[in-house]
């Protein structure tokens, strides 16, 4: 699981390095004024999340840092994404820990459920495609979209989808 979600990090990576800093700033119409810098600090952000939450066994995304600077600074973006992939890269395993979060709009709803590490990175690759497709409407508007491959915010399950049916 760790060597999936570093490959896709790479692969933001390889976006931001081609963008300019007014590119990756550039509120988008298409995105109700997000940025393409917004929505890599999101994905960046619930790794963050993972990571923080080891200590304590308690992974929480709702109480994540909103560090604004991962979506301004292309530069910031970068070295949090090498970041991540370092921790990623670390002797880790697999372990039992609980998500704690609220999941409607009422205060007091919050709730716990159990599940582990790796659960959790699965968790947050498929919100990081999740994202890049919205990041790819970006670049639709910006008429960069050739700063990406075909494969870019699509599931795995998508890709050897379309694979088996194309030839």
């Amino acid at each position: 699981m760790k060597t999936y979600c570093k490959q896709n990090l790479k692969g933001i990576k390889s976006l931001i390095f081609q963008l300019s800093n007014k590119q990756y700033t550039h509120q988008a119409k298409l995105l109700s004024e997000a940025t393409i810098g917004q929505h890599v600090r999101h994905i960046l952000e619930f790794y963050q999340s993972v990571f923080s939450g080891l200590d304590t066994k308690i992974i929480n995304y709702d109480n994540r840092e909103r560090n604004l600077m991962i979506g301004t600074d292309k530069g910031f973006a970068i070295e949090t994404i090498d970041f991540i992939c370092t921790r990623l890269a670390f002797d880790i395993s697999d372990e039992l820990l609980v998500l704690e979060g609220n999941f409607s709009d009422n205060e007091a709803n919050e709730i716990q459920i159990k599940t582990t590490l790796f659960r959790e990175l699965a968790y947050c690759l498929e919100h990081s495609i999740h994202h890049q497709a919205l990041i790819k409407v970006g670049l639709i508007e910006l008429n960069k979209l050739s700063l990406i491959d075909d494969t870019f915010g699509l599931a795995p399950a998508t890709i050897r989808y379309r694979n088996l049916n194309t030839k």
